[in-house]
C-alpha cells in the first residue's frame, strides 16, 4: 500500500464535530493523503516555483530547477506542497519526468491525478493512468480510489461507476484466486459506496449494492453499515431502518459501528429547539443505548461523543460538561473529537474560560488540539468583534508550532478581519497561510476576492482574481459574476476588458503549452 496514503474508516465520516470526515475503526479504505513530512529541499524547491511561475510560460519556472538532484520522495513532498496549484504542480512533474535517472513511481502518479482530480482535468488524469500503464508503472487501487473520488466529489457518479469497472483491466489483484476468478477485492466496494454515501449519493449506490450483490460481493455488517450510513446522512430513516432490518434478517449482527451510525442519524440532523424536540431527540437516543447492550455490543468512546455532542448543539454547557464527566467516570477516555465538541458548546455559550480550562486539560491528557478545536474560540471572538483576544490565540498558535491542516482557520480570521476593515492584518494572516504548506485554495481566494469587492478595492480584488486563475483554481461562476457588476456598476468597463482578455490569453497560452495532455481551459 502506498506510503503516501494512509486510509481513513468510514469511523471519521461521522465524527460529532466535523462535516464530512468519517467512526468507524478499520472498515473501509479512503486514499487520503498524508501529513506532509518535513522537507527542506521540498519547501525551497515549491516556494521557488510558485515565487517565480510565469503564467504565460510555465516551465521556465522549472528551468530554475537545474542543478537540483531528484528523488522520488523529494518529487512526492514537493507536490503534496503543490497540491493547491495544479498549473505548477503539473509543470513540475512533467519537467521531473525529462530528468536523467529518475522515472515517477505509481505514489507521483497518484499525487498528480489527486491534484489534477481537484481542478476537474479527469481527460488528463485517465492520460497519466494509461501513461502509467504503457510506462511498466502499475496502477493500483489508490491509483483509481483517487480518481473514484474526485469524480464523485465533482457530481460524476456515472463516470466513477465506469472507472470503478475499469479497474480490473488495469490493477493486478493481490491473491491467487481472485485472479483466477477475476474479482475484485471487497475493499474497492467498500470505498466505492462509502464514497458515494459520503457525498449524499446513497441512492446511486443503493442501486449498484442491489445490482452487484451476491454476484460481485457478499454483502456483510461493513456495507450495510455504510448504506446505513449513507441514508441517515440524507436525513431518510425508513432507508436505513430498511437496511438494518434486511441487515438483521439475513443473519448479519450488527455491531458497535452499525449503532454509532444510527445514533448519528437520529442525533445529528434532528432539531432540538423547542425543549421538547431536544426530549425527544435524547430519549430515542437513550432507547438505542438501552438495546445495545441486549445485543451484546458495549457503547464505545464514540457512542458518547454522539450523545454529548447533542447537549453541545442545544447549547447546555452544565449539562456537556456532566456527561462528559460520567463517561471520563467510566473509564472511557475522551478523543479529539469529543473534546472539540465540548469547546465547541462552551464557546459559543460564551464560556470562554471553561474552555480554555479544558484546553488545559486536553494537552495535559495526551490530546492535542487541532485547527477544529482552535477555530471553537475564533468563531466566538469573531462574533464578540474581539481583534485582540484573536490575535492573542493566534500568535500563541503560531509559537506553540501548531500544524494547521488546512486553511479553514485563516479564513476564519481573514473573514473577521475584513468585516472589521484591518486589511493590514488580513495582509498578514494571507502571507502566513501562503508561507504555509496548505497554501490559500478555492475557498480562500473566493472569500478574499468577495471581501475586496464588498469594500470596492476593485485594483485588489482584480490582481488576486488574475493569480488565483494564474495558479489554475477555478473560480466559482458567482466569483466572476460578483466582479463583473461591480466593475460596471462603477463603471469600470475598460477595467473588465483588460482582466477578460488578459484571462483569454493566459488561458489558451498555457493549454497549448501542455499541449500532449489535452488540458482544457481553466474557466468554469
Amino acid at each position: 500500500m502506498s506510503s503516501l496514503f494512509q486510509f481513513r474508516s468510514l469511523s471519521s465520516f461521522i465524527s460529532p464535530t466535523s462535516e464530512p470526515k468519517e467512526v468507524i475503526p478499520e472498515s473501509v479504505l479512503k486514499p487520503t493523503l498524508v501529513s506532509l513530512e518535513p522537507s527542506n529541499d521540498a519547501d525551497l524547491i515549491s516556494q521557488m516555483l510558485i515565487q517565480h511561475h510565469n503564467p504565460f510560460h510555465t516551465m521556465e519556472s522549472s528551468l530554475q530547477l537545474n542543478g537540483i538532484k531528484i528523488s522520488p520522495i523529494l518529487v512526492h513532498q514537493t507536490l503534496i506542497r503543490l497540491k493547491n496549484i495544479s498549473k505548477i504542480a503539473l509543470a513540475f512533474f512533467s519537467w521531473a519526468k525529462e530528468q536523467s535517472h529518475y522515472s515517477h513511481d505509481s505514489h507521483s502518479y497518484n499525487l498528480m491525478i489527486d491534484i489534477l482530480g481537484k481542478v476537474r482535468q479527469f481527460d488528463v488524469a485517465w492520460q497519466l493512468i494509461i501513461e502509467m500503464d504503457q510506462n511498466g508503472v502499475n496502477p493500483t487501487s489508490t491509483t483509481f480510489y483517487v480518481l473514484v473520488r474526485r469524480l464523485i466529489s465533482a457530481g460524476l457518479t456515472r463516470q466513477a461507476i465506469r472507472a470503478f469497472d475499469d479497474m480490473g483491466c488495469f490493477v493486478v489483484n493481490d491473491t491467487e484466486e481472485q485472479q483466477q476468478q477475476q474479482q475484485q477485492p471487497v475493499h474497492d466496494f467498500y470505498f466505492l459506496f462509502d464514497t458515494l454515501c459520503k457525498y449524499g449519493y446513497p441512492k446511486v449506490a443503493t442501486e449498484m449494492f442491489n445490482k452487484w450483490k451476491n454476484w460481485r460481493f457478499e454483502p456483510d455488517a461493513k456495507i450495510y453499515t455504510i448504506l446505513i450510513y449513507g441514508w441517515c446522512k440524507m436525513n431518510k430513516p425508513k432507508m436505513a431502518d430498511k437496511f438494518f432490518k434486511e441487515m438483521v434478517s439475513n443473519g448479519i449482527e450488527p455491531n458497535v459501528v452499525t449503532y454509532n451510525v444510527l445514533l448519528n442519524g437520529i442525533c445529528r440532523k434532528s432539531s432540538l429547539h423547542p425543549e421538547d424536540r431536544f426530549t425527544r431527540t435524547i430519549q430515542a437516543a437513550e432507547k438505542l443505548l438501552d438495546e445495545m447492550p441486549q445485543r451484546g455490543v458495549d457503547p464505545d468512546v464514540t457512542t458518547y461523543s454522539i450523545i454529548l455532542h447533542v447537549y453541545s448543539r442545544a447549547h447546555k454547557p452544565n449539562l456537556t460538561l456532566q456527561k462528559l464527566k460520567i463517561m471520563k467516570d467510566k473509564g472511557i477516555h475522551p478523543t479529539l473529537a469529543t473534546y472539540t465538541s465540548v469547546v465547541k458548546c462552551l464557546c459559543s455559550c460564551g464560556h470562554l474560560e471553561d474552555a480554555e480550562i479544558l484546553l488545559d486539560e486536553m494537552v495535559s491528557n495526551g490530546v492535542t488540539p487541532s485547527g477544529t478545536t482552535y477555530n471553537c474560540f475564533f468563531k466566538e471572538y469573531r462574533g464578540r468583534k474581539d481583534i485582540d483576544g484573536a490575535l492573542r490565540l493566534y500568535k500563541k498558535i503560531k509559537k506553540d508550532c501548531v500544524f494547521l491542516h488546512d486553511t479553514h482557520t485563516y479564513n476564519i480570521l481573514m473573514g473577521m478581519f475584513m468585516d472589521l476593515n484591518r486589511f493590514d492584518l488580513v495582509k498578514e494572516i494571507w502571507d502566513d497561510m501562503k508561507g504555509s504548506v496548505c497554501g490559500p485554495d478555492l475557498d480562500s481566494y473566493t472569500l478574499l476576492v468577495h471581501g475586496l469587492c464588498e469594500k470596492e478595492k476593485w485594483r485588489d480584488a482584480c490582481e488576486y482574481f488574475v493569480e488565483m486563475i494564474e495558479k489554475g483554481i477555478l473560480p466559482q461562476k458567482v466569483t466572476f459574476e460578483t466582479l463583473y457588476k461591480g466593475l460596471i456598476q462603477s463603471d469600470m468597463l475598460r477595467t473588465w476588458r483588460r482582466l477578460k482578455k488578459k484571462l483569454d490569453d493566459e488561458s489558451i497560452s498555457f493549454s497549448s503549452e501542455f499541449e500532449k495532455y489535452h488540458v482544457k481551459p481553466y474557466k468554469r
